[in-house]
C-alpha cells in the first residue's frame, strides 16, 4: 500500500493522472513566484508598500521644502504674513514688504536651498565611494582648503567682499580636494583607496587648519573677517554669492544623479563591481569629482557647514533603503529642507539678533552623529 501510494503521488506530482483517469489536481501545476501564471498579476505586497512609501516622502519632503521656503521669506526682525509673501511673490508692487521679500530674504533662502542640496547629495556620494556610513564631504579636505584661502584673501590680498570670498575659497577647495585624490591614486595606494582617501584627508585638514591658525592669531584684522566667514552664514551672500556658485553646483548634482546605478554597483565592492562591468576607477573619480563641486561651491559660498551631508543620508537611508539612486534623488530636497529649517530657527530664537544656520545644523547634527555611533555599536555587538 505504502508503495502504491508513493507511486501515486509521484505521478501525481508530476501532472500524470492517477489510476482511477482522473484529472491531475489544479494544485500541482507551477507557479510563478509573486504572481500569476501568466506574469500579469501585480507587484507583491512588500513591494507596493516600499514604491508607496517612496512616492510618499517624495511628495511630503517637496511639500515641506515649498512651505518652509515661504517661511522663509516671511520671518526675520520685520515679519511678513505668509499671504503677503504669496501676493509680493506673484506681483512686485514696490511696497516695503516686496523689497524685503525680493531683495533680502529670495537671494538668501534660494542660496539655502541650493547650499543645502549640493551639501547632502555631496554626502550620499562621499558614503558611496568611501563605503564608509560615517563619511561627510568636508573628509576630503574642502572646508579646511576653503578656509586657508580665505584667510589668505584677506591677509594678503585684503579681499574683504563676498564676491571676493567666493573665488578663493571655491580655489581652495578644489585644490585641497584633488591634492588629497593625488595622493592616493598612485598605483601602490589603489588598493585600499577608500580608506586613504579618508585618511589623507583628515591629515591634509589638520595640516591646513594649523596654518590657517597660524594667520589668524598674528593678523587680527585677518581673524576679525575670517571669523564671520567661518561659523556658516546665509546672511547678506545670496545675492554675489549664488550666481557664481550655481553652474559648479549644478554640474556637481547632475553628475552625482547619473552615477546612481555605476554607485549601486560600487557599493557591492570593487571586485564584484568589476565583474559586472563597472569601471571602478573612473566611476570613484567622477564620483570624487562630484564631491569637489557641490562641496567646493556649497562651501564657497556659505562658509563650512558641517553635518548635513551626515544627517540627510542616513535619514533618507533608515526610511527609504539603501538605493542610492533613490538616495540621490531626495538628498536634493532632503538637504535643501534641513538648511532652509535650520536658517529659519537660527532667526527666531535669539531675536532681533540671530544665530547662523552653521551653528544650527552642528546643534542638530551633533546629537544625531552620537546617536549612529551608539546605534552602530550595538549592532555589532
Amino acid at each position: 500500500m505504502n508503495r502504491q501510494g508513493g507511486h501515486v503521488m509521484d505521478h501525481n506530482t508530476a501532472g500524470g493522472t492517477d489510476p482511477g483517469g482522473s484529472a491531475p489536481p489544479a494544485c500541482a501545476a507551477p507557479r510563478r513566484a509573486g504572481g500569476a501564471d501568466d506574469g500579469t498579476s501585480p507587484r507583491p505586497p512588500d513591494a507596493r508598500s516600499r514604491g508607496g512609501r517612496r512616492v510618499v516622502a517624495l511628495v511630503v519632503t517637496l511639500a515641506l521644502v515649498a512651505l518652509f521656503v515661504l517661511v522663509s521669506l516671511g520671518v526675520g526682525a520685520r515679519g511678513v504674513p505668509l499671504g503677503t509673501v504669496w501676493r509680493v511673490l506673484l506681483h512686485n508692487d514696490g511696497s516695503p514688504d516686496a523689497v524685503i521679500v525680493h531683495q533680502l530674504r529670495l537671494p538668501r533662502t534660494a542660496l539655502a536651498v541650493v547650499v543645502g542640496a549640493a551639501l547632502a547629495t555631496a554626502g550620499v556620494v562621499m558614503q558611496a565611494i568611501t563605503r564608509n556610513p560615517l563619511a561627510e564631504p568636508g573628509i576630503v579636505g574642502v572646508n579646511s582648503g576653503a578656509s586657508f584661502a580665505v584667510v589668505i584673501a584677506i591677509a594678503a590680498f585684503h579681499v574683504t567682499s563676498v564676491a571676493g570670498y567666493v573665488w578663493f575659497a571655491f580655489c581652495g577647495a578644489v585644490l585641497a580636494a584633488l591634492l588629497v585624490y593625488a595622493l592616493t591614486s598612485s598605483g601602490a595606494a589603489r588598493g585600499r583607496h577608500h580608506t586613504r582617501l579618508v585618511l589623507a584627508g583628515a591629515a591634509l585638514s589638520a595640516s591646513l587648519g594649523a596654518g590657517t591658525g597660524i594667520l589668524t592669531m598674528f593678523d587680527s584684522d585677518a581673524f576679525d573677517s575670517y571669523r564671520f566667514w567661518v561659523v556658516g552664514s546665509l546672511e547678506n551672500r545670496g545675492t554675489e554669492a549664488l550666481p557664481a556658485i550655481l553652474p559648479f553646483a549644478v554640474a556637481g548634482l547632475l553628475i552625482a544623479l547619473v552615477l546612481g546605478p555605476s554607485l549601486n554597483a560600487l557599493a557591492l565592492g570593487d571586485d564584484v563591481g568589476a565583474s559586472l562591468g563597472l569601471r571602478v576607477g573612473w566611476v570613484r573619480a567622477a564620483g570624487f569629482a562630484s564631491v569637489m563641486l557641490l562641496c567646493g561651491a556649497a562651501t564657497a559660498a556659505a562658509g563650512p557647514i558641517g553635518f548635513v551631508g551626515l544627517v540627510v543620508p542616513h535619514v533618507l537611508r533608515l526610511l527609504l533603503g539603501p538605493d542610492l539612486r533613490l538616495l540621490l534623488a531626495l538628498s536634493v530636497p532632503g538637504g535643501a529642507l534641513l538648511l532652509l529649517v535650520s536658517d529659519v530657527v537660527g532667526r527666531v530664537v535669539a531675536p532681533p539678533g540671530e544665530v547662523e544656520a552653521g551653528v544650527v545644523t552642528a546643534f542638530i547634527g551633533a546629537p544625531v552623529l552620537l546617536w549612529l555611533v551608539v546605534r552602530r555599536g550595538e549592532d555589532a555587538r
